[in-house]
């Protein structure tokens, strides 16, 4: 809220409070009458027309002085028609004094009090003798200006501490904010790491430390962390048990300790492969074997299993009972997954890794290119819009038959305006992909580009082709398509734009993106890639990937541009058409 605002909600509900008075002071001394139940509603009537403005959030032009024009209206009918000093509302002068109080200042405020008292002492000298009206109003601005000033001071106060109170919410809501996305960074990096290693001991030793930097926000907190890494293994007896691979606050003793994992809390996940918490440390049968654990009371044991074959566990705890939240557990569950495939297998791990990255990057770019086209496109259609408005506006005074026609344009560019954000909707999802495949999405999107941008773009795909396609590799296809289209849309300058597909021999289909425009240098486009701001060529090879396929871009200037993506349908097919 703005200041005004709050003063304004102040000022209501005092007017509420007051009106509140004024009927209770009526009706203990018996002096209704149908002239003060018309001024008592005319006042209802105000605060609630007052109250709707600020509902919504809407203020009029001196809605202020407005008010306590009305204000000290309704005070001088309810001190006349309850017969003056005489009655049982003599301190009505306070009505207009209070509200004014929290919504004007200095002189503004000084002026209304002069006005209440002023018109009320008019009617206290009808009414009454030279002296007790003189007292009368002596005793009147006397306590209105007390009145009034004091809640002036004191709505002042209450005004900053709701902006001190907004702005502590504010910075509470930022550090949240800081927190989460340092907690983001702190998953992401321990991805990283466990990604980066071939080194078994050191997978598990990092999957430790960068999991308490995760988990922990103080130097204290992360003391109290204990935590360990136990694998299967055999003890001397040749037996069956876990051991402990890694740890971190256990002591010498319980680094030789070794648990048969036959029952507690580590015996349950083992045998039911699910990650589970536990807030009786002192009493697991186990867990109490290990001198490093007694000073806790909740842990969280993640176990490290890949299919049917089981690994071992991660296992924390700490002295909070409360400290595994469900945050929390999320990040252990993920350091769980990415460390058994660290130990299943490490190239296979490395792998996930870089495909992790991929992914984030080409989510990264969807993003900055959603907010170039926001930019390019609608952002500066809205601003045309308020500006042609404001000029439409401006003309109507001058010259009303160049407004009407300035309002045209206003709604054609609004139109226009519309249906380029449908298209950005439709590429986002487009539903229609989902329900009635890839061909029609495509003609879907043809159409789009006609009457959104006049593009012509012409589909030719082979349905009994499309239909040899999952749904996943449509999908990748689709976007592929579409990132091809809108580029030759934004930089050939072509006449025509054709999208085919169409199979080029057994168990592989070809995706073309052709166009008829001006052309690029493409070795000086790749070359120039990390100085640029748009990557879309990146992002069409590296979503030609996920569905193995080898895309090629062959340009010349002034001999247009021909995308076409080589998609295999079967592990067959795509070895042969690694092998070139």
């Amino acid at each position: 809220m703005r200041n005004v605002e709050v003063s304004d909600w102040l000022a209501i509900s005092l007017r509420w409070l007051t009106l509140v008075g004024i009927g209770a002071s009526l009706i203990g001394g018996g002096g209704f009458s149908i002239y003060l139940s018309l001024a008592c509603l005319t006042a209802a009537f105000w605060n609630a027309f007052l109250t709707g403005l600020a509902a919504g959030n809407r203020r009029l032009p001196f809605l202020s002085l407005w008010s306590a024009g009305v204000d000290t209206l309704v005070a001088n009918l309810l001190f006349y028609f309850s017969s003056a000093l005489a009655g049982p509302l003599f301190w009505v002068g306070l009505l207009p004094a209070i509200p004014a109080a929290l919504s004007l200042r200095g002189r503004s405020l000084l002026v209304i009090i002069l006005l209440s008292v002023a018109t009320l002492g008019a009617q206290a000298f009808w009414f009454e003798s030279f002296p007790v009206a003189l007292l009368y109003v002596g005793v009147a601005t006397a306590l209105s200006s007390g009145v009034g000033f004091a809640f002036n001071w004191l709505g002042e106060r209450i005004v900053r501490g709701i902006q001190q109170a907004q702005r502590e919410r504010m910075k509470a809501r930022q550090e949240a904010g800081k927190a989460e996305r340092e907690r983001r960074s702190a998953i992401f990096d321990l991805i990283f790491a466990l990604s980066s290693t071939l080194n078994y001991q050191r997978v598990l030793d990092m999957a430790l430390d960068m999991t308490a930097q995760a988990l922990t926000t103080t130097v204290e907190m992360a003391e109290q962390l204990v935590s360990a890494v136990l694998l299967f293994g055999r003890n001397a007896s040749n037996e069956t048990c876990l051991q402990v691979a890694s740890a971190r606050r256990f002591t010498p003793s319980d680094l030789r300790t070794a648990l048969p994992a036959a029952g507690g809390l580590v015996g349950q996940v083992i045998e039911e492969g699910e990650a589970r918490a536990s807030k009786n440390v002192s009493r697991d049968p186990e867990l109490t074997r290990i001198v490093a654990l007694r000073a806790c009371k909740s842990a969280y044991c993640v176990p490290l299993r890949a299919g049917l074959e089981a690994y071992g566990v991660l296992l924390f705890a700490h002295p909070e009972i409360e400290f595994f939240t469900q945050e929390r557990r999320e990040v252990l569950d993920i350091v769980g997954s990415q460390a058994v495939i660290a130990i299943q297998n490490a190239r296979l791990y490395r792998d996930l890794k870089l495909e992790k990255e991929k992914m984030t990057e080409v989510q990264e770019e969807s993003r900055k290119k959603l907010a170039r086209d926001l930019h390019d496109g609608p952002t500066q259609s809205v601003s045309a819009l308020a500006m042609r408005v404001n000029f439409a506006r401006r003309l109507m005074e001058r010259d009303p038959k160049a407004a009407s026609e300035e309002l045209f344009k206003v709604e054609d560019l609004a139109r226009r305006t519309t249906k380029e954000i449908r298209h950005m909707l439709f590429t986002l999802r487009p539903l229609i992909l989902e329900s009635q495949g890839l061909i029609a999405a495509l003609e879907s999107m043809a159409e789009k580009m006609r009457e959104t941008y006049s593009q012509n773009v012409l589909i030719a795909a082979d349905p009994t082709a499309v239909s040899q396609l999952e749904m996943g590799k449509q999908g990748v296809i689709f976007y592929i398509a579409e990132e091809a289209v809108n580029n030759a849309r934004k930089h050939a300058q072509a006449e025509q734009i054709w999208v085919r597909i169409k199979p080029v021999e057994s168990e592989i289909m070809l995706l073309e993106i052709e166009d008829n425009g001006v052309g690029f240098d493409v070795s000086n486009v790749n070359a120039s890639y990390e100085s640029r701001g748009s990557l879309g060529m990146v992002n069409m090879r590296e979503r030609a990937e996920l569905v193995n396929g080898i895309l090629s871009v062959n340009s010349a200037k002034g001999q247009g541009t021909k995308v076409r993506l080589l998609i295999p349908l079967t592990e067959e097919a795509s070895e042969r058409l690694r092998r070139g």
